[in-house]
């Protein structure tokens, strides 16, 4: 078991660069929520819908902006963005043995593959041909990298992971469970009544400090890679289809989909259920709300919204029927504009 860690309140300002309100010598060993905290661990006040919370919260430190301490009697930590400040402190008590270099017995690697002596290789992985493992990658157990792959530096792939082929991850990747990476894209044509698979020729190129959920899947490109530029963040069970392009620093919320050679920009977050359909274009910051459908390119940056809002469901069908006969209504409203006068 890992050594309990303790940190004063003093310390932790000191160290991340905020200011103490109240009793600096106050130690907490973990985090948790305001409603849950104890007495030796430190809580976080961003969103103001939790602020009723705080005068009961049994914290010892809570890390919040300034104008939520006023008149708070316990000790504080003042922060700009108490949610960045909460996150980079909780770091500092997510307890995670380090791998050992070395390969496991059971695992199965092809000749031609390169295995830095700085790399651990779980049991039972599977390593096919010409691909590369750099140091300091983690390979957890029942993971299979295929043909002409590449893992990174400092990467992990926790457990039975599939990187198909021609996959290639940059430095500080981190894949989850059961994530496929590199299977065929959904390439299909027509011919005489049957379909005709279209070779996908393609890889995958995931840049540097990606992380990529659990069940989450990545075809590979048709002809192009498929591309996650650096620091993209996907969760769980998300769908990217071949040929797509996702830019740097972007967010995509679990049971998201992007079909078919799409382009998202930088900077932009894209809300669970969300879906953007094949050969669009989203620009830079852009925020694409839960349940969404983008059905046409967005060239300018902000917050896209589609779908009713959730209402009762006797409303809800009545709703439905009304929207059938807006078409007729519109046809009616403009046939009257168009009446002399």
């Amino acid at each position: 078991m890992p050594t309990t860690l303790s940190h004063t309140a003093a310390a932790l300002a000191e160290r991340f660069g905020l200011s103490v309100r109240g009793d600096g010598e106050r130690r907490v060993d973990g985090v948790a929520t305001l409603a849950r905290a104890g007495d030796a661990q430190l809580a976080f006040l961003a969103n103001p819908r939790y602020r009723s919370q705080l005068a009961d919260s049994g914290a010892a430190v809570v890390v919040m902006r300034e104008e939520d301490a006023e008149g708070y009697a316990g000790t504080a930590l003042i922060a700009r963005d108490p949610y960045v400040a909460f996150a980079k402190i909780a770091a500092l008590f997510d307890h995670r043995p380090a791998a050992t270099a070395g390969i496991h017995p059971s695992v199965a690697i092809d000749p031609s593959a390169e295995i830095s002596p700085d790399a651990s290789i779980g049991p039972f992985v599977s390593i096919g041909p010409r691909s590369r493992v750099d140091a300091g990658a983690s390979i957890g157990p029942g993971c299979v990298i295929g043909e002409d792959c590449i893992v990174g530096e400092g990467c992990e792939l926790v457990a039975r992971v599939t990187l198909v082929r021609r996959v290639r991850l940059g430095r500080r990747v981190l894949i989850h469970p059961g994530a496929v990476l590199g299977a065929d894209g959904f390439g299909l044509a027509m011919e005489h009544g049957h379909w005709l698979k279209v070779p996908q020729l393609g890889g995958v190129a995931i840049g540097d400090d990606c992380e990529i959920g659990a069940n989450t899947t990545i075809d590979r490109g048709a002809l192009d890679d498929t591309v996650l530029e650096e620091d993209v963040r996907l969760d769980n069970q998300i769908q990217i289809g071949h040929n797509v392009r996702i830019g740097a620093h972007s967010a995509m919320a679990g049971c998201s989909a992007v079909a078919g050679s799409a382009t998202i920009g930088r900077y932009c977050l894209i809300g669970g259920g969300a879906g953007v359909l094949g050969h669009l274009q989203v620009c830079d910051r852009v925020v694409i709300t839960a349940m969404s459908l983008v059905t046409s390119s967005i060239r300018e940056p902000g917050e896209y919204s589609s779908g009713t809002p959730l209402m009762d469901n006797r409303s809800w069908r009545r709703s439905a029927a009304r929207f059938k006969q807006l078409d007729a209504l519109a046809k009616q409203v403009g046939g009257r504009n168009k009446e002399p006068q």
